[in-house]
Formats: C-alpha cells, structure tokens, sequence
C-alpha cells in the first residue's frame, strides 16, 4: 500500500483556494434606494425626537418591516428605535432581508411618535 505525502506548500494551497471562493462570494457592494443620501450630520436614532422637521441621516439596523408592502421599517441603533416610512420615495424595502445595516436619509417627522420619511437609503 502506498501512501500519499502532500507538501506544506501544497496543502496550503488545497486549504486557501476554497477558503478564498467563499470569501470571494460575499457582495460588498453598497446598494441604494430612492434619492442620493442629504448632507446632513450622522445622528442616533436617540437624537431625532430633537430633529423634528429637518432632514437628517441616521444609520442602524433594519429590525421589523412592513410584512405586506414593505413600505415602513424600523431601525434600530444603541440608542432606540425609530419608524422610517418610505412611502412618499417611491420605494419598498420587501427585498431587503431583517437585521441588515441601513443607512437613511430623510425628513423627521411632526407627531407623538417621531419617525422619519425617507428620501433615500443606502446598506449593503
């Protein structure tokens, strides 16, 4: 019986070439929806009840969705959760899987509960 002798460097090899496929197939592109993202200062989600009525920009976790037209979501940062309505921009986020990372930009809007309506989003 003969038995077989790999070199270092060839099992190397035969251990990065399918660890670098899978990792070669995660998309790291940024992806967007609605109107380009708007200047404004990076804000928590704690920090738009004091926004009311301006446009800001606020990034976190996509955690419940519209389960029918996917035209509001909540986003979560460490500070709280805020309801973004995408309604008014012509776009839904049905396609856009829970718990990724979004980035919105859009106007806070006047009410009990501050939300916020987006012009344009950004995640990955």
């Amino acid at each position: 019986m003969k038995v077989l002798f790999l070199r270092p460097y060839a099992l190397l090899v035969l251990c990065l070439v399918p660890a670098t496929l899978i990792a070669g197939c995660h998309d790291t592109t940024m992806k967007a929806m609605g109107a380009p993202l708007a200047s404004a200062s990076l804000i928590t989600v704690k920090e738009v009840t004091a926004a009311k009525g301006k446009t800001v920009l606020v990034k976190g976790t996509m955690i419940e969705k519209c389960p029918v037209a996917g035209c509001w979501f909540k986003l979560q940062d460490k500070s709280g959760i805020v309801k973004i309505d995408t309604k008014a921009a012509g776009f839904v986020v049905t396609e856009i899987p829970l718990n990724t990372e979004i980035t919105v930009s859009g106007k806070v809007e006047d009410g009990a509960s501050p939300s916020v309506l987006a012009t344009g989003i950004r995640y990955q």
